[in-house]
């Protein structure tokens, strides 16, 4: 398993800069955003052609909702996720981190025709559909990824998750699991990643107060012993806030993790 770092977490005034820290303290990826990246990749493959690191994903980053009520609203989500896709692959990135909806529902309730999250979950699958034929021709996987309850009342445990692959049935189409929405959603972190297996394609880590793993209370290890299991080798990213100052600490959550993994 290899350890990554969203780039807006690490320090320094230029990407070649945080690129260069990254590699010192034994990262080995790093994770963009999303948002106006299409504009910055000819620095950003400039940058990572002379630095160990790789680009590892890119987190969402995307306008518009693709469950919006509003058509306009979804077709802007799903043609800013295309384009993301394409970027992903010109970056070698594993996959584009994908949350279908924030909040609460933004279509109607049609019962008895079925519940709104009845109806978002189709039509998520018909638009998972359309996504993975695009992902299948970029070469870059759509990483969809449960939040916790706080965030989204949709998909909030990777069981969920595994159905809405199981449905779509599409290769390109993994999951991506995030350390500190399972500290929340699920009853048990190792055996929500054992019985999800395969499908998990790219991992967050966050403690329990979503700042730097090891300034919570995380059972990292188990977490990471459940991944060993599934034959997880991927890049597990920090998304999360620092307590402390950046250049001491990630250094040392860098060495923290590694001991975990030991």
């Amino acid at each position: 398993m290899k350890i990554a770092c969203q780039e807006g977490l690490a320090p320094g005034d230029s990407l070649e800069e945080r690129l260069e820290r990254l590699a010192e303290w034994g990262y080995e990826g790093i994770e963009f955003w999303g948002g106006g990246l299409k504009d910055r990749l000819p620095h950003i493959q400039s940058a990572l052609k002379n630095s160990p690191v790789r680009a590892s994903t890119i987190c969402a980053g995307f306008r518009g909702c693709p469950l919006d009520a509003d058509p306009k609203e979804r077709e802007l989500a799903l043609s800013d996720i295309k384009d993301l896709l394409y970027a992903g692959a010109d970056l070698g990135a594993v996959g584009l981190i994908f949350v279908p909806i924030f909040g609460g529902p933004r279509i109607p309730n049609l019962s008895p025709l079925g519940s709104p999250e009845q109806m978002e979950k189709d039509l998520l699958c018909l638009l998972l559909e359309d996504l993975c034929k695009t992902a299948e021709k970029a070469g870059c996987l759509l990483l969809l990824e449960p939040l916790n309850r706080y965030e989204t009342h949709l998909i909030r445990r990777l069981e969920q998750a595994v159905e809405i692959c199981q449905r779509v049935n599409h290769p390109h189409l993994k999951i991506m699991a995030d350390f500190f929405h399972m500290s929340i959603e699920e009853a048990n972190l190792p055996a929500a990643i054992q019985t999800t297996g395969s499908l998990i394609a790219h991992v967050h880590l966050a403690d329990s107060n979503r700042l730097l793993p090891g300034q919570g209370h995380t059972d990292f290890k188990s977490g990471f012993d459940a991944l060993k299991a599934i034959g997880y080798t991927g890049y597990m990213a920090l998304e999360c806030g620092i307590a402390g100052d950046p250049l001491q600490k990630l250094p040392e959550c860098a060495q923290f993790l590694k001991g975990q993994m030991a």
